[in-house]
């Protein structure tokens, strides 16, 4: 499968600056882990950092874009848990992501990455 979204190539490329230039300065994040979003491509940045280091096995699987929105497969592993998910991008006027959505599926691949996640942010 090859992803053409810049931010999924950069992604798989292991480029975290070429990724992080997706997104807007602005840019709202959303997760399955949390009741609030996260906002700002600093934030978003720092997250997405531990997150890569939280994965194992990360991989695209499909893409699918209409007009503005792309949604970006994946599969990954945490631990003993194996996981899918979606990113979903969205976005503005410049082609720069605004909104980016994290959806993961199953519960228990959920729960084993907020935990650690949490864990490598120290927050109990």
């Amino acid at each position: 499968m090859t992803v053409r979204h810049p931010f999924g190539v950069a992604v798989e490329a292991g480029d975290d600056e070429a990724a992080l230039a997706t997104l807007s300065p602005d840019v709202v994040f959303r997760s399955p882990a949390v009741h609030q979003a996260y906002q700002s491509r600093d934030t978003v940045a720092a997250l997405l950092h531990v997150v890569g280091q939280t994965f194992e096995n990360f991989r695209y699987t499909n893409e699918w874009r209409d007009g503005r929105t792309t949604i970006l497969f994946f599969e990954a592993n945490v631990g003993d848990r194996e996981l899918q998910g979606v990113d979903i991008l969205e976005e503005g006027d410049d082609g720069l992501v605004e909104q980016f959505t994290v959806m993961v599926r199953p519960l228990s691949g959920l729960q084993a990455l907020s935990g650690a996640v949490a864990a490598r942010l120290g927050i109990a």
